[in-house]
């Protein structure tokens, strides 16, 4: 396990499935250094002390530990590891350390992103970030309620799934969240499975990226528009006031949130109150701490 405040908070919310692969392709604690090498244009896992390579026992451990994955909502990784660092590794160009170097990806993590590329994959030094960590949290639970609707293979599931997730998807992505209802719309007529495969691709595709303020502005725009009509001049200033503060980091996403939502129950909006951009994950993850890098 990383040893990490972040990690293990999250332990009570989820199924970790823990593997340290230098470990199990036979490297014991503590272990000699190992080095990613760039060498004839192939990264090879190289440990200085021995002269060993490691890199095929690592690829090949790598592959056979995903493959016996059944269900699997993300990963969080070491950072800056030669097996599971995905950003940063230093990898050297030449076994001698005054060769100079490049940065790279761990092997294990580049196997991970082969095989997982939409799903929420981040080191536990990256998650120290606010937003790094909201939206790494946004995604397992998003990727996490969508495996009930696979399960379910029910069109009234995915098309509920759909409308719950409305705002929150346009506020990652305007374009997907619009592909994504064309496809529950199923003009075509094709089979479940079909468009179940269509939409998770979709799905992960419209949560690739940290989204920006501006897009989640406009969803709240489109939020508040429910009942804008009710409000004075002056509240509707206020909360504007909320969105520029939010759009410019002075103040956190929860609050223009939080203030949208209460006018939400005051006018018995019941349709925005079911939807997951209010809490995309378990409150009691939301911590407002920020390394800033």
């Amino acid at each position: 396990m990383i040893p990490d405040k972040f990690v293990d908070k999250l332990k009570d919310y989820v199924e970790y499935k823990t593997v340290c692969p230098e470990v199990e392709i036979g490297l014991g604690i503590p272990r000699d250094t190992l080095r990613l090498v760039l060498e004839k244009d192939k990264i090879i896992l190289y440990q200085p002390a021995t002269g060993k390579e490691y890199t095929k026992q690592m690829d090949e451990y790598s592959i056979k530990c995903l493959d016996s994955l059944e269900e699997v909502d993300g990963f969080i990784l070491k950072g800056r590891s030669p097996s599971c660092g995905i950003k940063d590794v230093k990898v050297y160009l030449g076994k001698e350390k005054t060769t100079g170097a490049i940065k790279g990806v761990g092997i294990f993590a580049s196997q991970v992103m082969k095989k997982y590329p939409l799903l929420a994959i981040e080191e536990e030094g990256r998650l120290t970030n606010f937003r790094v960590r909201e939206h790494f949290l946004t995604k397992i639970y998003i990727m996490f309620k969508f495996r009930e609707v696979q399960k379910a293979k029910s069109m009234v599931t995915l098309v509920k799934f759909q409308s719950d997730n409305k705002y929150l998807l346009m506020a990652y992505s305007q374009k997907e969240q619009k592909l994504l209802g064309n496809i529950v719309g199923n003009h075509d007529k094709r089979s479940i499975d079909e468009i179940i495969d269509d939409y998770k691709n979709h799905l992960g595709y419209a949560f690739i990226r940290i989204p920006r303020f501006s897009n989640y502005i406009n969803s709240l725009m489109h939020i508040l528009g429910y009942f804008s009509d009710k409000l004075s001049v002056n509240e509707k200033k206020f909360i504007l006031g909320t969105f520029q503060k939010y759009k410019i980091g002075k103040m956190p996403l929860s609050v223009p949130i939080n203030l949208l939502k209460s006018y939400a129950i005051k006018y018995e909006q019941s349709y925005l109150l079911e939807q997951s951009i209010w809490e995309p994950y378990p409150e009691d993850l939301m911590d407002l701490s920020d390394s800033g890098k």
